[in-house]
């Protein structure tokens, strides 16, 4: 398994688990009207604004890939910028509790009745990508993965869709003949530039490629929250697709966000 294919799928089990969700309807493209880079690129900067505060959802989510197929529920309890806990279960039962806060992780597995304490630091050195607590949110909530307002970034014009990209054109066309260890991620925004429609990141010297698809949104006041999302991996040896159902939504309430070790559980091996 990639480095890359890793972190992703560390995030997709430990924080949005696994069940069934809804079907993907599949639209015929329209073409959208030419927009400067400037405007797609403020678009982008006005969207990791709209975080939340705090978040609460439960999560139904359907996993596949060549050798098993999955059905798990979790729900996600968020403070924005501070903790995130996630609640898995299978057939209603609890099976894993996990926690995360900007430089730690704690994991109990109720199954086998035993835990897990690390730093942040030590899971990225385990996965081989220097991700963090604030990318874990950015998945959850949608919005643009490992968006850098400092950064430069590049328009890749498509008559049919916004891209903004974090290499040019012919910078991604050369990492087809060599082997580069820059990750390219490409964000497609929305017909009327409003919100993030699908993210596309590869990685050309370990040929991984992940296509997250947020087919529908639902609206409040101040942020767009996924409803539904597709997600696609792509390795040499492994295709895995995730569909992700967001249900039951909250956004004003602070909700409660803490995790229980019982006395009687012991290191997990």
């Amino acid at each position: 398994m990639s480095q890359l294919n890793k972190a992703i799928f560390f995030l997709v089990v430990v924080f949005l688990s696994f069940s069934c969700g809804r079907k993907i309807v599949l639209l015929h493209p329209e073409k959208v009207e030419r927009r400067k880079t400037s405007e797609l690129i403020a678009a982008l900067d006005s969207l990791i604004l709209q975080k939340p505060s705090f978040f609460y959802t439960k999560i139904s989510t359907k996993f596949k890939d060549t050798t098993q197929s999955l059905s798990f529920k979790t729900s996600i309890r968020m403070v924005r910028d501070s903790a995130m806990s996630a609640n898995i279960t299978f057939a209603s039962i609890p099976i894993i509790n996990s926690f995360l806060t900007p430089d730690s992780l704690v994991i109990v597995d109720k199954k086998n009745k035993c835990y897990q304490i690390g730093k942040l630091a030590f899971i990225k050195e385990s996965f081989g990508v220097d991700f963090s607590y604030k990318n874990v949110e950015e998945l959850v909530l949608g919005l643009p993965l490992a968006y850098d307002t400092t950064q430069k970034y590049f328009q890749i014009h498509d008559p049919f869709n916004y891209i903004i990209s974090s290499h040019r054109k012919r910078e991604i066309k050369r990492t087809e003949r060599r082997d580069l260890d820059d990750i390219i991620i490409k964000y497609f925004l929305t017909s009327d530039a409003k919100n993030l429609k699908r993210l596309e990141i590869e990685s050309p010297s370990d040929s991984t490629r992940v296509f997250v698809d947020y087919l529908t949104r639902q609206s409040s006041t101040n942020f767009s929250a996924p409803m539904d999302v597709f997600i696609q991996i792509f390795t040499p040896k492994n295709r895995i697709q995730v569909e992700l159902s967001y249900d039951k939504i909250e956004l004003e309430e602070r909700p409660d966000v803490f995790i229980v070790i019982p006395e009687s559980y012991e290191i997990c091996e």
